[in-house]
């Protein structure tokens, strides 16, 4: 059974993905209210393309009885520790959890709250976005690398992965994946944020996004992360202009009113690099400028 904790965007993904095929899947709702919309809405919605499909997948709140031996956590970092803590007492021996969350911190919160469980690390590259509740627009085919920094062996379970279509791969090197992605996201949402751009437009601005990289890159090399360092800025360019049409999650966030996640993204960076006594104007200087541009639209700055 895959238990889904969160019917945002990419829990939504997976979740159309591995019930059109066939494989049991339960999604977890976080109160009676949400699971009482669910059902009027009669399952979640996957677009692609021209052609739209309803699944109806099983749902539960977290308050449901049955067991869980594994779980995709796919709620927002800063929501991750807490919803799983919810769950905790639901856990199987030996259950494991997916980690679909954005940056860096998260992962280890969660690990706290479940000391129990096994924790697997996803770094994705996969598009979507929410056109509704429980509808979910696949916006762009990418990939997922899973690994685990404590446990180097791949589950049997990769074969839902394979037999769902959910391309992807076991990373021995998870962690230099997250830091790269983290650097990928510090260095790209918050000057979209702050410009009010989509993401090409940052090719306007291509100086400060060069300064950016040469400090990122300077912290991914200061915390043992050499390889996540090499060829930033030129992954990053690639990454705006391949993406130029779209609008960071980030913007997106800010633009809707919600939270962001610049604590697990720029703040973590900012942190690890206060740690590790490196001294990064522009970053420093970055993150400044966001928490004051998020304080001066009443969202919260952490």
């Amino acid at each position: 059974m895959w238990h889904i904790l969160g019917a945002g965007s990419l829990g939504t993904l997976w979740a159309t993905r591995l019930a059109r095929v066939g494989l049991p899947v339960q999604l977890i709702l976080r109160d009676a209210e949400r699971l009482n919309s669910y059902e009027q809405a009669g399952g979640l919605t996957l677009v692609e393309g021209d052609r739209v499909q309803r699944y109806p997948v099983a749902a539960q709140t977290a308050d449901h009885p049955q067991p869980i031996q594994r779980l995709l956590v796919a709620c927002k970092a800063y929501d991750a520790a807490q919803a799983v803590a919810q769950l905790a007492h639901r856990l199987q021996p030996g259950a494991e959890l997916l980690l679909l969350q954005n940056g860096l911190g998260s992962q280890d919160e969660v690990a706290r709250a479940v000391p129990q469980a096994r924790c697997i690390c996803v770094s994705s590259t996969e598009g979507a976005f929410r056109q509704a509740d429980f509808q979910v627009v696949w916006a762009g085919h990418g990939h997922n690398w899973l690994g685990d920094p404590l446990r180097p062996e791949p589950p049997a379970w990769l074969a839902d992965l394979q037999r769902a279509g959910i391309a992807h791969d076991w990373s021995p090197d998870i962690l230099g994946r997250l830091w790269r992605k983290l650097a990928l996201n510090c260095a790209i949402n918050p000057l979209t944020v702050l410009y009010d751009c989509r993401n090409g437009a940052l090719l306007d601005h291509a100086e400060q996004l060069a300064q950016l990289c040469h400090e990122l890159s300077l912290l991914l090399n200061g915390c043992n992360q050499a390889s996540a360092a090499d060829g930033l800025y030129a992954d990053v360019r690639r990454v705006v202009e391949a993406t130029a049409a779209n609008y960071s999650s980030m913007h997106q966030d800010v633009a809707q009113a919600r939270r962001t996640e610049i604590t697990y993204l720029l703040g973590y960076a900012c942190r690890a690099a206060q740690q590790q006594r490196l001294h990064l104007p522009h970053l420093q200087a970055l993150h400044a400028q966001l928490v004051a541009h998020l304080v001066a639209r009443g969202l919260p700055s952490h």
